[in-house]
């Protein structure tokens, strides 16, 4: 089966078998990660908009859903922003309704700052968003947003979506020694994970080359350091 919006299942590290659901064209997000695997964001963006016809997306799923393979999560991800597409919560109610298979989300968090998408994404059974800086400086180093998108409303933001959503949340950091490594962040950030409460925290760091290719990688007793710092369920992505 020629598959345009569904790829996999691939075997991940935290989902297990997954099948992936890419909602966007290739690289379009509402940031421009310095350590993108998928390389430097070419249509960068925050307009929500049905950037594929959300009826194609369900069309192929049922295609491949109806011989009911063997996965642990159906999971929107790719090589862009999910949150991006506007018909994400059609396609979430239908296969809520439809299929008993586990749905994550990997996200940015950017679009939570809208209360609406929070919403839209109430029955998704994994939300794991990305906070790599709890300061502007280190926020725009990392990440490269938009303009007019604050830190502090990215942290409010995840702050009520753990008010309003009762299902997991995984709070991935993205590790980069020398930008988000120092101890004024990592203090900045026990505190932040605190207010946002999350079931665990996902530390990560490079695997493959980034965007930018002088990007190093932090050591696995970096990342064991930082884990003993922030304290509860810390999680080493290697």
């Amino acid at each position: 089966m020629k598959l345009k919006y569904i790829f996999g299942p691939v075997l991940s590290r935290r989902l297990g078998n997954s099948l992936g659901i890419d909602l966007v064209p290739y690289k379009t997000c509402s940031l421009d990660c310095i350590y993108c695997e998928c390389g430097k964001t070419n249509n960068l963006t925050a307009r929500r908009e049905e950037y594929v016809p959300t009826k194609d997306v369900i069309n192929e799923l049922n295609r491949y859903l109806i011989n009911k393979p063997e996965i642990d999560y159906i999971t929107f991800s790719g090589s862009g922003e999910p949150l991006l597409h506007n018909g994400i919560k059609r396609i979430i109610n239908y296969l809520k309704d439809n299929y008993d298979y586990k749905i994550a989300l990997l996200t940015n968090g950017i679009h939570f700052i809208d209360r609406n998408v929070i919403e839209e994404v109430e029955r998704v059974d994994l939300i794991i968003p990305s906070l790599d800086g709890v300061t502007q400086e280190t926020f725009i180093k990392i990440n490269r947003p938009l303009k007019n998108i604050f830190i502090d409303d990215v942290i409010d933001s995840l702050i009520k979506l753990r008010s309003n959503f009762s299902n997991q949340i995984w709070l991935e950091i993205f590790i980069i020694p020398g930008i988000n490594d120092n101890n004024d962040e990592l203090v900045k950030f026990k505190e932040v994970i605190k207010k946002i409460k999350p079931d665990r925290v996902q530390l990560n760091s490079l695997d493959r080359i980034g965007t930018l290719k002088n990007i190093k990688k932090a050591s696995e007793k970096e990342l064991q350091s930082i884990a003993e710092l922030f304290e509860g369920k810390i999680d080493i992505i290697t």
